[in-house]
């Protein structure tokens, strides 16, 4: 998919009152299918994972902290300690259902690497992460000159965990690198709700504080077509 083409539509999804979840794991879990097999990269404190294990997802984690897979098996959760740099290449080839990095990718020291085992040992890809190109962004960077910081990335630039940011834009282009197809997609605005336009991608990349995205493989397609030739 080019970045000069429109955009997919944006899904109508907000955050419902009362709801204790992030904006961006309640998007997530709701492009999973229930009773989906799903590894969670990168799964934090589990939080995600207890929001899918409410809609009847059987759902594992893997997390780099050991204190995050304290409090995840403290919860009764079904995770193990590893790094997504290094150990997803040793899971097999479609292995989940899904697979999700949220809010993982920019912390990853080879994203293109982690994104293509993503597609590989899960037949879909669900990623959300920060966009660098938000107009606050730009604005502290071109007026303030310095490293920008949000309420979404609020660590300063020298103990950030986040070494490879990237915006909607650029993760768009990557996807058409490594030839991954985007089902779904979904800017989220600073108070965490979906931009309701079909606007093309500049204005996502410009109007969006994070994206949400399901991905899954497009080479069987592109073979497919091939042989049909």
């Amino acid at each position: 998919m080019s970045v000069e083409q429109p955009a997919l539509p944006l899904d109508e999804v907000a955050p419902r009152a009362g709801d204790r979840y992030r904006s961006d794991h309640l998007l997530l879990a709701e492009m999973i299918k229930p009773g989906s097999k799903v590894l969670d990269v990168g799964c934090g404190d589990g939080d995600l994972l207890q929001l899918l294990e409410t809609r009847g997802i059987d759902g594992r984690g893997i997390e780099l902290s050991r204190e995050g897979v304290n409090r995840c098996v403290a919860k009764g959760l079904a995770v193990v300690q590893g790094d997504a740099d290094t150990d997803l290449i040793n899971y097999p080839d479609d292995a989940f259902d899904y697979v999700i990095l949220s809010q993982t990718l920019q912390a990853t020291r080879q994203p293109k690497t982690v994104l293509e085992n993503l597609l590989r040992i899960g037949r879909h890809g669900v990623v959300s992460f920060p966009n660098f190109g938000y107009w606050k962004m730009r604005v502290q960077l071109l007026i303030g000159g310095h490293m920008p910081r949000t309420d979404n990335l609020p660590a300063t630039w020298y103990d950030t965990p986040n070494i490879h940011f990237c915006t909607i834009k650029d993760f768009v282009q990557l996807c058409d690198e490594i030839n991954v197809k985007i089902e779904r997609a979904v800017a989220l605005n600073l108070y965490g709700r979906p931009l309701r336009f079909n606007a093309p991608w500049w204005f996502w990349n410009m109007f969006g504080e994070q994206g949400v995205f399901l991905l899954s493989r497009a080479e069987k397609i592109a073979q497919a077509s091939t042989k049909d030739e």
